[in-house]
């Protein structure tokens, strides 16, 4: 009788970095990248500029190898195992030390370099219309007359997923901090869907899988509307993947815009979010399918500047 061998993938030990449970939750991972790691990705990039990154695709892909290959290529199956396990399917990037490189947008620069170097070690972001490029870049000021909340500093931005106007699978989003000054306040929130108290009265909703009409304001550069439910899909164990913003859903009817009002109060008002601030350089990857994401308000400044980056796709793999 012929025995059938199974193939056991080896414990993973990761070289050039660290993982552990954020202090604010056991699901958000905390994975900080060694000095040497970040000084021989600097020098392994030094020769490719940002714009070569922007027109070259494939380069974004060798920039992902030259990172994980510093790591024995043991960083992109620690961060892909994080991303696909739906009990944590979030991590903080971090790193230690500082890239030998100048202040200024050489400096940010790297911090672009970087975050695209992780995006392809977890999938393919998608084009940013409203910056025309696979991420984009925006800057959030004292002031702003802008046409969502994106850029407002003076409230809480509510809990939500991205992508939900576009007619692309967007299962991750990236969210880095690439500079701030005269801040205070702003730091990042997140409620995984499996914590909301109420996800059950919501998800068996008559209208939960009920079709509805999602567009964007001008900014976004996106004229078509969709339509997809709230509850759009199960995972591959039955557990509900959620695409919801109050902003860009446009209820039909009254029964529509009371579903979709109280989910949001629920949402907004359920305990169970986790706080996280950002240092200048890291960076939030989360799955956009079973994590909100938002912002709290920042504390008013006359020269109250930051600059962050996003990124949002789909996994490859």
């Amino acid at each position: 009788m012929t025995a059938l061998l199974r193939a056991v993938e080896s414990p993973l030990v990761p070289v050039g970095f660290n993982v552990k449970p954020h202090e604010a939750s056991e699901r958000l991972q905390v994975v900080t990248l060694s000095s040497d790691v970040i000084h021989g990705f600097a020098d392994a990039m030094s020769e490719w500029p940002v714009q070569a990154l922007e027109y070259k695709p494939f380069l974004r892909f060798a920039a992902a190898d030259k990172l994980n290959a510093l790591t024995e290529m043991t960083l992109g199956r620690c961060l892909n195992d994080i991303m696909q396990n739906r009990d944590s399917a979030a991590f903080l990037l971090q790193y230690e030390g500082e890239p030998d490189i100048e202040s200024g947008e050489l400096r940010t620069e790297f911090d672009i370099k970087l975050s695209t170097a992780i995006s392809h070690l977890v999938g393919l972001p998608n084009h940013d219309s409203m910056y025309g490029k696979y991420y984009a870049r925006f800057t959030v000021l004292n002031e702003d007359n802008s046409d969502s909340y994106l850029r407002q500093a003076h409230r809480r931005m509510e809990l939500h997923t991205d992508g939900t106007y576009v007619n692309e699978r967007t299962d991750f989003v990236i969210m880095q901090k690439l500079a701030e000054a005269n801040m205070q306040g702003g730091e990042s929130l997140l409620l995984h869907i499996d914590d909301w108290a109420e996800l059950d009265k919501f998800y068996n909703h008559p209208l939960a899988k009920k079709d509805m009409v999602w567009g964007a304001p001008k900014s976004k550069n996106v004229d078509s509307k969709i339509t997809h439910p709230v509850f759009f899909e199960e995972d591959k164990n039955g557990k509900p993947n959620m695409s919801f913003i109050d902003q860009f859903v446009e209820p039909q009817n009254m029964a529509e815009g009371m579903y979709l009002y109280q989910m949001g109060e629920s949402i907004e008002a359920d305990p169970n979010y986790i706080t996280v601030p950002l240092p200048v350089g890291s960076m939030l990857v989360v799955q956009n399918l079973c994590w909100l994401h938002g912002r709290d308000k920042f504390v008013a400044h006359p020269q109250l500047s930051r600059e962050l980056l996003r990124q949002r796709g789909h996994f490859t793999r």
